[in-house]
């Protein structure tokens, strides 16, 4: 779900930077030094789940795991992808540094506002319900971030449709499985650390 370099409007570019600026600085205000080594275990994950891409024009389809970034670390979801995207831009090209802004924002945003919304849901005792709400913020995760993907494309090119349309159907298998992904990963760490997601 990268956006390669040179492919955006400078208008798109600098407002993507401006809204993952200031996702990062609430972020790194909120940060508490007990969640460095979390954050860095999810970062790695996020790069490693990300360097295994489809090319779909000048974008991408791949597992990304933002969801459940978004539900363990709520606004630390920023510096930790943005991290993991740094590092894929420098070391193998993938996404771009003046893209750095946006693919941020478009991958750490929806994650972030569903984990909020869903995290009341998570409960020790309730395994069903927290099944259904950490499988629907890993799937829906991937779909939103997918249509501001469409959205940044769109805002630079109406030629982009069809890109648009096709980079929406092909994440749309990805976010089902995404989402059965962050359900059994949720429920496991409630059995075995439930304060890491409580």
């Amino acid at each position: 779900m990268h956006i390669s370099e040179g492919v955006l409007s400078p208008p798109v570019l600098l407002a993507g930077s401006l809204l993952s600026f200031s996702g990062l600085i609430l972020g790194l205000k909120n940060l508490k030094t007990e969640k460095i080594p979390e954050i860095a275990v999810l970062s790695s994950a996020f790069f490693v789940a990300s360097l295994i891409h489809i090319p779909i024009g000048p974008t991408s389809a791949h597992l990304v795991l933002n969801g459940i970034i978004g539900l363990l670390l709520g606004w630390a979801t920023f510096p930790a992808i943005f991290l993991g995207l740094l590092l894929q831009a420098l070391l193998f090209q993938f996404g771009g540094i003046t893209t750095l802004g946006v693919n941020t924002f478009t991958m750490a945003f929806p994650p972030v506002v569903l984990g909020y919304i869903f995290r009341k849901f998570l409960q020790k005792d309730k395994i069903s319900l927290t099944f259904v709400a950490s499988f629907l913020v890993g799937s829906l995760s991937i779909i939103l971030s997918a249509i501001l993907i469409g959205l940044a494309l769109y805002f630079t090119e109406k030629s982009f449709i069809p890109v648009i349309i096709t980079l929406l159907g092909a994440h749309f298998p990805i976010a089902i499985i995404e989402g059965f992904i962050t359900s059994f990963i949720v429920v496991y760490l409630l059995k075995v650390k439930p304060e890491v997601v409580l």
